[in-house]
């Protein structure tokens, strides 16, 4: 992680310093929950808001021990309700600022997200929850509930625009360009091609491509010849 927060710049009022992380939030994968990554972060004057899951298992149990409520439930703080792909989805967060026995750098708030996911047209209904966990640097006057969420999904979004578009309709963990610089190379022009259809307006990726494979003359016209 390090050498890529080198390449990020926050906002100075003289102007952008690669490295210096000033107004910046960094979010990340519960792989990169380390503490070096994290003092990496503060000391360059940014935030973080990161899942911790089961790699960080000191760090997860206090956290879930933070929710932990008599009756079995803790009441959230915010709930989003969102319809899609076939299925509703619930989300709620509740978060604590309780935070003086987590022994981890910069912590001010813990979360607790809860997912419960419903497939409206299977009979009988079948319904499924998922709980995750983390922290972040923000305070509650820097990030409420509904911010803390926020940032947890902007996280996914870029998994979901990007990650998962080059995995499953660019098939590529299957692709057999495997020796030299080709793999990189490969995935330069994959991430070009995502980044001009996304900026020609496509959100559905596998449709753009479709339609675009049909289409030369709207290729040359996207790649401005």
């Amino acid at each position: 992680m390090i050498p890529l927060l080198d390449q990020v710049a926050g906002a100075q009022p003289d102007g952008p310093t690669p490295g210096d992380l000033s107004g910046v939030v960094v979010t990340a994968d519960a792989l990169h929950v380390h503490r070096r990554n994290v003092e990496q972060i503060l000391q360059r004057n940014g935030e973080y808001v990161l899942t911790v899951k089961r790699n960080q298992p000191i760090l997860r149990n206090s956290i879930k021990a933070l929710f932990a409520d008599p009756d079995g439930s803790f009441p959230p703080h915010h709930v989003t309700f969102d319809r899609g792909h076939g299925r509703d989805e619930i989300r709620s967060i509740a978060c604590t600022a309780h935070v003086a026995d987590l022994n981890f750098p910069g912590v001010y708030q813990a979360w607790a997200i809860t997912r419960e996911v419903f497939d409206p047209h299977a009979n009988p209904l079948r319904k499924r929850n998922e709980t995750v966990y983390g922290i972040t640097s923000l305070t509650t006057c820097q990030a409420n509930p509904a911010d803390v969420l926020a940032f947890n999904r902007g996280h996914w979004s870029i998994e979901n625009r990007e990650h998962y578009v080059r995995d499953v309709t660019f098939d590529e963990d299957r692709s057999q360009v495997r020796t030299g610089s080709s793999p990189q190379i490969m995935a330069a022009m994959r991430n070009t091609a995502i980044s001009l259809l996304r900026l020609a307006g496509w959100t559905n990726i596998k449709q753009a491509t479709e339609k675009m494979s049909r289409r030369l003359d709207q290729v040359l016209t996207l790649l401005g010849v």
